[in-house]
């Protein structure tokens, strides 16, 4: 691999490196035709004729499969061609950061990994209709970009219906943890590949822990092949049960037992949002209701745990009378009800009891109640049991009336 700075790709002006990886590195640019920015993916051509037919191969496939599709969550191919020793792709150019570095900085909320799933899963089924498989689906090619969209990258190893690149069986192409068992087993694969790809991503953003992770690459695709996963919400109690299904059946081993379809994948997906969302709605809706009425209760309230032994007794009247208020309001409280509202159970707002007399007792009991306390619990015979249990009433009936039978037929 060459290390002389790269200025100059075909026509494009390069300004700077974005990133690195093993087959390439991909740059910032400039087209002075155009005069636009944009990204330059290059690839560095193996000595080796044999290597670099295949090298060659998957690139120019990229560029087909991924040019094909003009969608606003795929990324837009421009242009391909050849410097050197590199062929390059000129492309739409990202301002915005990767699912993975995002993952790292911050933990996803259950309605914000519906919301970059869903996009995602839209962008497959509009790939897949077209006869594209992604198969390497994983969060480094998933682009988040302005006001949350979500963009799709690298095409490289997608397989087309008619496609001039053939890979041997048994040679896998994408990262093993986001692999499907098939693909991990050499197996042929399909778009429902893509699915439980993506229901790996979708669930280590529920979760925010790897789902097939191992020591190495042989104990990956072991976990990948054969471990079942918990549930999402054992781990996340902010995910639904109606979200636990979905990624189970999204990451089923069978690809039979999977999604057949990415739309409907992604469908169920926007389902789950909105009922998150309506629930979200429902509950800000009682909290708004139970500050309402703690605000109209305090308004309407004249006297606040307020003792009312401190106002006088009486109060005149316009007649020159007298009126004398109760005895027992000047030995009480008044006070505010307490206003509770229960989210989990979408009760209404609720009035707590006063508990005083209550608490009064517990610290000084009276003779009664110290016998109740002492009090050892005197245990039910069999025929107060017998009476109170329905079950045993009827094998009782039962048992009289086969007794009876049985007299009869031996009497007679």
């Amino acid at each position: 691999m060459t290390t002389k700075p790269v200025t100059q790709l075909g026509r494009y002006r390069i300004l700077d490196e974005l990133g690195r990886g093993a087959m390439g590195i991909v740059y910032k640019a400039e087209d002075p035709i155009l005069d636009r920015p944009l990204a330059v993916k290059t690839i560095f051509i193996p000595v080796d004729e044999e290597d670099r037919k295949e090298y060659e191969a998957r690139f120019n496939q990229e560029a087909r499969a991924a040019g094909r599709l003009a969608h606003p969550g795929i990324v837009t191919i421009y242009d391909v061609g050849r410097e050197g020793e590199m062929v390059y792709m000129a492309m739409e150019l990202l301002e915005g950061v990767d699912l993975a570095t995002r993952a790292e900085e911050q933990r996803f909320s259950v309605t914000e990994t519906l919301e970059i799933a869903a996009q995602v899963a839209d962008a497959l089924a509009f790939a897949h209709d077209r006869g594209v498989v992604h198969r390497d689906i994983k969060p480094p090619n998933i682009m988040i970009i302005e006001k949350d969209r979500v963009k799709l990258m690298d095409f490289g190893i997608a397989r087309m219906h008619q496609s001039e690149l053939k890979t041997q069986t048994g040679v896998m192409l994408g990262t093993p943890r986001y692999m499907s068992p098939e693909q991990v087993s050499g197996r042929p694969t399909d778009h429902r590949s893509d699915i439980f790809s993506l229901g790996t991503v979708l669930y280590e953003m529920l979760t925010g822990s790897k789902l097939y992770a191992g020591g190495d690459p042989s104990e990956v695709m072991y976990n990948v092949v054969n471990l079942q996963p918990v549930p999402p919400s054992y781990i996340n109690r902010q995910v639904p049960p109606m979200l636990d299904l979905v990624v189970a059946k999204a990451l089923q081993k069978d690809p039979d037992a999977r999604y057949q379809d990415t739309h409907q994948f992604a469908s169920d997906l926007r389902t789950c949002l909105i009922e998150l969302n309506a629930v979200a709605a429902e509950v800000e809706e009682t909290v708004n209701t139970a500050a309402m009425a703690v605000e109209q209760t305090v308004a309407t309230t004249s006297v606040d745990t307020q003792d009312v032994s401190a106002f006088p007794a009486t109060e005149p009247e316009a007649n020159g009378e007298t009126v004398k208020l109760p005895t027992s309001m000047t030995k009480t409280r008044i006070r505010t009800p307490t206003i509770m509202v229960d989210a989990n159970t979408r009760l209404p707002v609720s009035r707590g009891f006063d508990c005083d007399a209550a608490l009064e007792r517990l610290i000084d009991p009276t003779p009664k109640d110290r016998a109740r306390l002492i009090r050892q619990p005197k245990y039910p015979g069999f025929f107060k049991r017998a009476l109170r249990d329905s079950e045993l009433r009827i094998l009782g009936v039962i048992v009289l009336i086969a007794v009876a039978v049985s007299l009869l037929i031996a009497t007679y």
